[in-house]
């Protein structure tokens, strides 16, 4: 098999092993449900997602963990304007000026 052929079989796959699972849930409907444990643990599945993206980027510095760091300190601001009140552009405003303001951007 060439290289063309193994590329377009290995899009293949990853196509059919994504489609796969979620058009399942479509033509089986209601035959097949999942369990209510499996359930209330798939709603924070959208959240566990988010923060296995966001957190290594906030924590780590050039790959290594930083404790003085600009961009931890903008989110922790963030998380108290979010736990504080209940406008959502607050966060976005607290965390901007608490990286700006730690990385020497109003000097």
């Amino acid at each position: 098999m060439n290289y063309d052929a193994s590329l377009w079989l290995t899009f293949i796959l990853i196509g059919l092993a994504t489609l796969l699972p979620r058009a399942s849930f479509i033509v089986l409907g209601q035959r097949a449900s999942l369990p209510e444990a499996v359930q209330k643990a798939l709603r924070y599945a959208p959240a566990a997602a988010l923060a296995a993206i966001v957190v290594p980027d906030v924590v780590l510095v050039n790959g290594a963990p930083e404790l003085f760091n600009p961009k931890l300190g903008a989110a922790i601001a963030a998380v108290l304007a979010v736990t504080l009140s209940r406008n959502p552009w607050l966060p976005f405003v607290a965390g901007m000026a608490v990286l700006w303001g730690l990385r020497g951007g109003w000097a």
